[in-house]
């Protein structure tokens, strides 16, 4: 991947930014793990509670999950490959919408210190058919970059359009396929729209 910065500079304004950002890094992913852990926590008694009653009156439908990303990238009009993990939860409080959040980091295949890292939630609706539930979602959130030779690090405001399916192979398993188109603004260079594959899996709270 070509670098458009002379080697060990900052990009042009980024240097602010950067060492702003750093401070940032690990309250912003203790954050994400912090409220994941938080749903399960705030949910669980509820949940317990909602076993024994009818599905009607449950208090909603969650599954908490993760997996493997495959996503292709551009930086100054270079294609990337990138590979890495995901965390995601759903909660319905509907039965054909609800909500979604998902945390994504991904490293460049031909660059270690290239990576983009995703903290996204937003609505999803959905529809069951049998054990395939298919589903499209926009999310809003923050993506991290981080450029070539670890020049800056800087996060931008990101907007996704998404879709995929979950299939039940149990009452309490349902494996996934998710797509996001993702468009992060402001992105230096040129406009930065990665194509984003995930497939995983998660448990089903169930009554």
């Amino acid at each position: 991947m070509k670098d458009c910065s002379p080697r060990g500079e900052m990009l042009p304004g980024l240097s602010n930014q950067y060492h702003r950002f750093r401070s940032l890094r690990p309250r912003l992913f203790l954050g994400a793990v912090s409220l994941l852990l938080s749903v399960g926590v705030c949910m669980a008694p509820r949940l317990a509670v909602a076993q024994s009653l009818p599905t009607a009156s449950r208090l909603g439908d969650l599954q908490i999950g993760g997996g493997f990303v495959f996503a292709k990238s551009n930086y100054n009009s270079n294609p990337i490959n990138l590979i890495g993990g995901a965390a995601y939860t759903t909660f319905a409080i509907r039965p054909h919408w609800g909500g979604e959040f998902d945390f994504r980091h991904v490293r460049s295949t031909s660059d270690s210190t290239v990576y983009e890292r995703t903290y996204e939630i937003g609505p999803r609706i959905f529809l069951t058919r049998g054990r395939l539930i298919p589903y499209a979602k926009v999310m809003y959130g923050r993506g991290v970059y981080n450029f070539s030779n670890n020049i800056a690090n800087i996060a931008y405001n990101i907007y996704t359009f998404g879709g995929g399916a979950d299939y039940s192979i149990t009452r309490s398993i349902n494996l996934r396929a998710d797509y996001e188109y993702q468009n992060w603004m402001s992105f230096p260079l040129g406009t930065l729209r990665p194509s984003v594959v995930t497939i995983g899996a998660a448990y089903h709270f169930h009554e």
